[in-house]
């Protein structure tokens, strides 16, 4: 099975925010981001392995900041790790301003498994490190695997 490279499953999504997206206190609502997260997520994904694929854990969720309504929301993807059949894709959220300066409000792990025509666990490429970048996110992604894997004992 070929290898591929962390930019050929990267994914970005953008969103205005609208009343519809909005919480009680006039803020993101923050199971909608959750919902666009797996999206995006499950886009990277797919592009990796090829598969469709199901959610399997979503390893940590960080608000970091609010967004509010007519904010133009920036959610990028990308994937961290390859195992057998799981796939750990890094979300992260922005908001940006007019001006493009963007800031980070939300970062979020998951991991995705793919599946084959039966819905069964399915292999998928291994993932090709070229930076630095990418070589210091697979080593984390490493180690939060082995921290699920203790936990999950």
């Amino acid at each position: 099975m070929k290898q591929k490279k962390v930019c050929d499953s990267y994914a970005e999504q953008v969103q205005i925010l609208t009343q519809a997206n909005l919480n009680g206190y006039s803020r993101l609502f923050g199971g909608q981001l959750m919902e666009w997260i797996d999206i995006v997520a499950a886009v990277v994904a797919r592009r990796h392995s090829e598969r469709n694929v199901t959610t399997a854990v979503v390893d940590m969720l960080e608000f970091k900041k609010p967004a509010y309504a007519n904010d133009t929301i920036i959610i990028k993807g990308k994937v961290t790790y390859a195992g057998r059949t799981s796939m750990e894709v890094k979300v992260e959220t922005f908001v940006e301003e007019l001006s493009g300066e963007r800031t980070l409000i939300n970062t979020a792990y998951l991991v995705m498994v793919a599946l084959d025509e039966n819905d069964r666990p399915t292999e998928v490429p291994k993932l090709l490190i070229e930076t630095e970048d990418e070589k210091s996110e697979y080593e984390a992604a490493l180690l939060r695997k082995e921290r699920r894997m203790i936990c999950s004992k």
